[in-house]
């Protein structure tokens, strides 16, 4: 499948929409990505290259400022608004699951009301700063109030999976960091770590919002 590229205007400058589509859509999956890279990071493109597949469309959303070259990314507010601009732009006739990694992970958290999202996942959620677990986030994954998916590396820095209440539907990539890289001698291989996140991703996307849509 070939990847779309357009773009989208927002209030701070030119977003770009990365699409990939598939032929019988049952859902879309709306990403984005994190401050300290692009689209491309290893977990996004895992996902627009393995979901489509099985009936998800996957759009990746580009930041203006990533757009732009800039290395640092806005503040969230920015984020925010680019993030709604671009789902304005989609217009999609299937159950819109908004998500992303990291920053974009939070961003998607605050405004999954706003954008009508039917469910929220989480890559590598940023619970707090390394090392500063008393200045937690998790205020804002406790606002989204639809089905909640986060998938988070055993070591990362951000956040361990331990520290997440029970509450949310948690999948474990073990050995693994805040992006998801895993030791050349770990418990899993780098492949065996995405197609970890590739498939809880999935399962739940089946169970949780095509299934729930079927019967209805």
């Amino acid at each position: 499948m070939t990847t779309q590229v357009s773009s989208v205007d927002t209030p701070f400058g030119e977003a770009r929409l990365h699409r990939d589509r598939s032929r019988h859509p049952v859902a879309t999956l709306l990403l984005g990505h994190g401050a300290g890279g692009g689209v491309d990071s290893a977990d996004l493109a895992a996902l627009a290259a393995e979901l489509p597949r099985q009936g998800i469309s996957v759009v990746r959303v580009e930041q203006p400022w990533h757009v732009a070259g800039r290395k640092i990314a806005p503040r969230p507010e920015v984020l925010d608004r680019c993030f709604v601009a671009a789902s304005d732009r989609l217009r999609v006739r299937t159950p819109l699951v908004v998500g992303g990694r990291s920053a974009g992970a939070r961003s998607a958290a605050r405004t999954a009301r706003e954008v009508g999202a039917a469910a929220y996942l989480a890559l590598a959620f940023p619970l707090h700063p390394p090392g500063r677990p008393e200045r937690s986030r998790l205020d804002e994954l406790d606002a989204v109030d639809v089905p909640t998916l986060v998938v988070q590396g055993e070591r990362d820095v951000f956040g361990t999976p331990e520290e997440f209440p029970d509450r949310f539907d948690m999948t474990v990539v073990p050995g693994a960091d805040h992006a998801f890289k895993v030791p050349k001698r770990g418990p899993v291989s780098q492949e065996d770590a995405l197609m970890i996140v590739v498939e809880a991703t999935l399962e739940w996307i089946v169970r949780e919002v095509v299934g729930n849509r079927t019967a209805g």
